[in-house]
């Protein structure tokens, strides 16, 4: 009995000891910033870096294979102090928000017929394209809903998607769920948008929808910027030109566009301050500015759209926001 216990006992010192061996001829070395990294980082797994989850995206930083940008969720804030850890430049994040091309609510966009099954837009789809007329629209049960990890999108009474633009970290997880492919990913900073992606001809557009994107090319001819083209008879906006003037909500005949900004104000020129470089009236797309060089500029109310580039573009500061724009004032004719 002692004799069996005794190989037993030598038996299992064996296996320890090649096991202790094992460990330390097959350790694996792991940075340690690899677990401070992914300490900082949010922890939803929202798969919006290109990663399975925060851990992979954790030890792709360390590694170099990803910017430290690459958390969508974290903003600046997570980029700067991931930077810090890899001693790196953090670069520029910037924050995109989610926005739901549709607002065709019953009233404008009814329903060929009503659907009973599964309340899942990507099930929905597979019958028929689903039970709105517009093969386009949004179908509003709540798929994308669903899959936000930051309670930022939610169907209203309209049965429309809506995105609350304070809560959205620009995840991209309702894009990939959205079975119409209506949802996308624009700069935060730009509020002016195309609310449509039925690129059919407007004949074929109002047969099943009010108040969609018809490709009349208004906006297309209104845009100062050149922001604005057709994909096919589809208007589609581009956010490196846009500067969200709004004159193209203003001349949508369906009410297509929308615009965010509550309130735009006419440009005023401390005449004082203003050194007369002529960067000012060189960006107004609408000639609202008018000055010789080297002598104080004006601006002139009427013309002046509010788009805010003249303030941007002067480098002391002399332009500012002036009275509050109506519109259909101070538009250029």
């Amino acid at each position: 009995m002692i004799a069996a216990v005794a190989v037993l006992g030598a038996l299992g010192g064996l296996a320890a000891l090649g096991l202790a061996v094992a460990s330390l001829k097959f350790r694996v070395e792991v940075d340690p910033r690899v677990e401070e990294v992914e300490g900082i980082l949010p922890g939803v797994n929202c798969g919006a870096c290109g990663y399975a989850g925060c851990s992979a995206l954790a030890k792709a930083l360390v590694a170099g294979e990803a910017p430290p940008t690459a958390c969508i969720p974290g903003g600046a804030d997570v980029a700067k102090a991931v930077a810090r850890i890899l001693g790196v430049e953090a670069g520029e994040a910037v924050k995109r928000v989610a926005v739901v091309h549709c607002k065709g609510a019953p009233a404008a966009a009814p329903d060929r017929g009503e659907y009973l099954g599964i309340p899942d837009c990507r099930a929905a789809a597979l019958v028929g394209g689903g039970p709105k007329r517009c093969a386009y629209g949004c179908m509003g049960l709540g798929t994308c809903e669903r899959v936000c990890p930051f309670d930022a999108i939610h169907v209203g009474p309209d049965r429309i998607a809506h995105v609350d633009r304070e809560r959205c970290t620009g995840c991209g997880a309702c894009v990939g769920a959205c079975p119409k492919r209506i949802i996308d990913l624009v700069p935060a900073d730009r509020c002016v948008y195309v609310r449509c992606t039925n690129p059919h001809r407007g004949k074929a557009v109002t047969a099943v929808c009010s108040v969609g994107c018809i490709g009349c090319r208004r906006c297309e001819k209104t845009c100062p910027f050149d922001a604005i083209s057709m994909d096919r008879d589809l208007a589609r906006i581009d956010p490196a030109k846009c500067t969200s003037c709004g004159l193209c909500a203003t001349v949508c005949p369906t009410g297509n566009i929308d615009d965010l900004v509550e309130v735009r104000y006419r440009a005023r020129i401390d005449e004082a301050a203003c050194i007369g470089c002529t960067k000012c009236a060189k960006v107004c797309p609408v000639d609202a500015i008018a000055g010789e060089r080297k002598k104080p500029h004006r601006v002139d109310p009427e013309r002046c759209i509010g788009c805010s580039q003249c303030l941007e573009a002067c480098p002391v500061n002399a332009i500012h926001e002036g009275e509050p724009l109506v519109r259909g004032e101070g538009e250029a004719a």
